[in-house]
């Protein structure tokens, strides 16, 4: 969150007692400064709508991304009538905790404040997020934290360059998203390349170019030495052609055509190639699914490591397990620890460089930007990663639900999910749920 624009407004009337509220937003302070790196403050409480609104008209300049409005006493709704002309930006709104109960004075009154403040904004049509605590609870903190990541991750989403290479395969209407429609209601920018022009880039390259892609790959992968030198020759050109289409055209995720063009036409496989993107950060689905791209750099964003993208291949009641797979396409990093990244060729096609393991084990979410009959939503569960070996050829994960498997996998079927899902590893839940209620996108949950 290091550029993100945060403006802290700490509300108050002198009417209540002052020392406390001094005392709440000097603590206030101090955690908004550990979770935000560039944070906009006053340098004391703002106690008169005319001390904010001249405040105000001091920050618009800077354009914040969040304002965080905490009610540090009561105050009446003209304040927060202020903020919501002046500012167009998300607003979490924080009810602090009475600081003492002692059959005595009523010190902050802070919950009267928010009460009055919702109601002047839903009435207003603007939309916010509320929280509740004392700055010094840790769960204020966790709830501040994930409110800021999901505005974070919203903008991130506003500026995100999605490449997609070629069209999705015979069939896959499901990889498919409208570019408008998607940068209206999501925000990413779809730049629409070629399969073959990947293809022809990766034609150009002077051997001495190829040598330094193909050194990396050996450093990442096991078991490379056993394939012969024009495999090597064209795995190298493609890693190359596909991170210089990234860096170019300044790409946060890659959807990619993978079959049946590059088996056909180039003569081998983009698995590995992709995979090594993904590692960097730049992550990447196959069959040129769009929303599973996103879908994949949402979740690297959350949980700051390479997410996975697969199909649900398999169901095991007993174990109450789903099984994710795919072709190969998976990050070195997600390997199970006693096997490593290992090079492999396609299971159908019989074409290299693919991945080959098992994933590592590890509480994992799964989710899903989709799009239903009703516009777009997001699929979410929790689960572990069992500690289980390579279940088919590629690479794949047995998936322990926190719920019943059967029934996911029946529900999500009959809701008409995509058959593509993201694996990242953490539970980042909640900041996916918050993510989505400033996107005013629905959340099922399973």
């Amino acid at each position: 969150m290091k550029d993100l624009r945060v403006v802290f407004l700490p509300l108050a009337r002198t009417t209540f007692h002052m020392e406390s509220a001094a005392e709440c937003y000097e603590k206030s302070l101090e955690v908004l400064k550990e979770l935000v790196p560039s944070l906009t403050f006053p340098g004391e409480l703002l106690t008169s709508p005319e001390m904010l609104l001249d405040y105000l008209k001091s920050v618009q300049g800077t354009l914040p991304h969040v304002v965080v409005v905490q009610c540090t006493t009561f105050v009446d709704s003209v304040f927060m009538s202020h903020v919501a002309r002046e500012l167009s930006c998300p607003i979490i709104l924080w009810g602090v905790r009475e600081p003492v109960i002692d059959g005595g004075r009523l010190r902050l009154n802070s919950l009267t404040g928010v009460y009055a403040a919702g109601n002047v904004l839903v009435s207003l049509g603007r939309e916010f997020v509320y929280v509740f605590g004392a700055p010094t609870e840790a769960n204020l903190r966790n709830e501040l934290a994930v409110q800021l990541k999901a505005v974070d991750i919203q903008r991130k989403l506003k500026d995100l360059n999605v490449g997609v290479i070629g069209h999705f395969p015979p069939g896959f209407y499901f990889s498919n998203l409208e570019d408008v429609d998607l940068m209206r209601h999501i925000g990413p920018r779809v730049l629409r390349l070629e399969a073959r022009d990947i293809m022809k880039r990766a034609g150009l390259f002077e051997e001495g170019e190829t040598k330094q892609a193909l050194t990396e790959a050996k450093q990442m992968l096991n078991g490379l030495d056993a394939f012969d030198e024009a495999t090597l020759d064209k795995h190298a050109r493609l890693r190359l052609a596909y991170r210089q289409v990234a860096e170019e055209n300044r790409l946060g995720a890659l959807a990619t055509r993978c079959w049946p063009d590059f088996f056909v036409e180039y003569g081998a496989s983009v698995c590995a190639a992709i995979s090594g993107l993904t590692e960097k950060g730049i992550v990447s689905s196959c069959e040129a699914d769009i929303g599973g791209a996103i879908s994949m750099y949402i979740a690297r964003e959350l949980a700051g490591s390479a997410p996975y993208f697969g199909d649900p291949v398999s169901l095991d009641e007993e174990k109450n397990a789903i099984t994710f797979w795919h072709c190969g396409a998976g990050a070195c990093s997600l390997a199970h620890k006693d096997t490593g990244a290992k090079a492999g060729v396609h299971p159908n096609r019989k074409l290299g460089v693919t991945m080959e393991f098992g994933l590592k084990p590890g509480r994992v979410t799964v989710l899903r930007l989709g799009k239903g009959p009703q516009g777009y939503r997001m699929y979410l569960l929790g689960g572990e990663a069992l500690d289980e070996p390579q279940q088919f050829w590629g690479t794949s994960v047995v998936i322990k639900t926190d719920n019943k498997a059967a029934e996911i996998v029946a529900q999500s079927v009959e809701q008409g999910w995509e058959a593509h899902f993201v694996v990242v590893y953490g539970d980042i839940r909640p900041e996916i749920k918050a993510l989505c209620r400033l996107m005013n996108i629905p959340v099922v949950e399973f």
